[in-house]
């Protein structure tokens, strides 16, 4: 077990065990969920809006598979640009 102080604001330190088991550092958010008297908290990231695409379920789909193609040692390495793109003509 783990221990925190609730400070006079409300607001307390998360030892830095549970900032790692969270995955969270200075600037993330963290979302608590009360069920049946129990509380659990789930470290969050923000992810700018911009670059939201690439956590897409599709997108990660894609990301899974080219990573399981270069574990099977599948595909082409270019020694340089050019190289590649005369690959697609």
């Amino acid at each position: 077990m783990t221990r925190a102080v609730v400070r006079s604001r409300g607001q307390i330190t998360l030892p830095r065990e549970i900032r790692e088991a969270l995955h969270v550092e200075e600037g993330d958010d963290v979302a608590f969920v009360v069920e049946a008297g129990q509380v659990t908290m789930h470290g969050l990231k923000s992810i700018p809006a911009e670059q939201s695409w690439f956590w897409t379920d599709a997108w990660q789909a894609g990301e899974r598979e080219a990573s399981e193609q270069v574990a099977a040692g599948e595909g082409t390495v270019f020694d340089n640009g050019d190289a590649f793109l005369d690959s697609l003509r």
